[in-house]
């Protein structure tokens, strides 16, 4: 089937291009953009997308997310080509959780439950530490919720500080750049299981998320390209100090069950 927008073939069965997201329903009239589709689970997208942070944007309804698979493959490979797609999405935020964040954040927290109380963990004294299991479970669930506020933290962050870059406030373009840019750093959590060279993997994943994050903005938030870098930037420093003050307060109260040293 043959997209009329982009001209972009695609199987029999699509319902929209995979390319540029166009309608391309045979024997269907495309509806009008401000209109409500008939397909199932997209009614209200349109509306969700104007209201931008209002109540549709929680909602379970909206445009259905690509493949797990297929949409983490695109945003590590191709993440030009992929930010502008995302950018069209009237994805809902809770659709935007449970189809994308909640799996990735928990990969990352078992792979590091995995390392903490299955395999344990080298001392600098030669001694293997390993988190009780009944601990380490609660430490999974920790990370767990850890992870999912902290992409509402940096959405938050990128939302906030819009305006200073000549950029749109929209809560939901943030937050999806947020998921999003996080994908190779929750990816990197199965490189835990390496020991010493796994921490050098995940520290260029963590640098790869960030020019994620620079590609993103200026297609998410509507931010002036010459302005891209000093907004990535300002997002990064202040995500760090969120992330230092949090630290200095794990450590001042002993941390989850004493492991703050650890």
């Amino acid at each position: 089937m043959i997209c009329p927008k982009c001209h972009l073939a695609n199987s029999d069965d699509a319902q929209f291009c995979s390319q540029c997201g166009e309608s391309i329903r045979a024997g269907a009239d495309v509806p009008p953009a401000n209109a409500h589709s008939g397909v199932p689970g997209m009614a209200g997208a349109a509306a969700g997308a104007a209201a931008g942070a209002g109540p549709d944007a929680w909602s379970g309804v909206g445009a259905q997310l690509p493949g797990l698979i297929e949409r983490i493959k695109n945003i590590l490979l191709s993440p030009k080509t992929e930010w502008p797609v995302i950018e069209r999405e009237s994805t809902s935020i809770v659709q935007l959780f449970t189809g994308y964040v909640v799996p990735l954040v928990t990969f990352a927290a078992l792979m590091s439950f995995v390392r903490l109380s299955l395999m344990g963990v080298t001392t600098r004294f030669g001694d293997t530490f390993r988190m009780p299991l009944g601990d380490g479970i609660t430490m999974l669930l920790v990370r767990l919720v850890a992870g999912l506020l902290g992409v509402f933290v940096v959405g938050f962050i990128i939302n906030g500080l819009a305006p200073t870059f000549s950029a749109a406030r929209d809560n939901r373009q943030a937050l999806k750049i947020a998921a999003y840019a996080f994908t190779p750093a929750w990816l990197a959590a199965l490189f835990v299981l390496l020991g010493g060279l796994g921490a050098l993997l995940q520290l260029l994943a963590g640098l790869y998320g960030i020019y994620l994050l620079y590609l993103g903005l200026p297609t998410m938030m509507k931010c002036p390209q010459e302005k891209a870098v000093g907004y990535t930037a300002a997002v990064v420093v202040c995500t760090i100090l969120l992330g230092v003050a949090f630290g200095i307060l794990n450590r001042a109260t002993g941390g989850f069950a004493g492991y703050a040293s650890f």
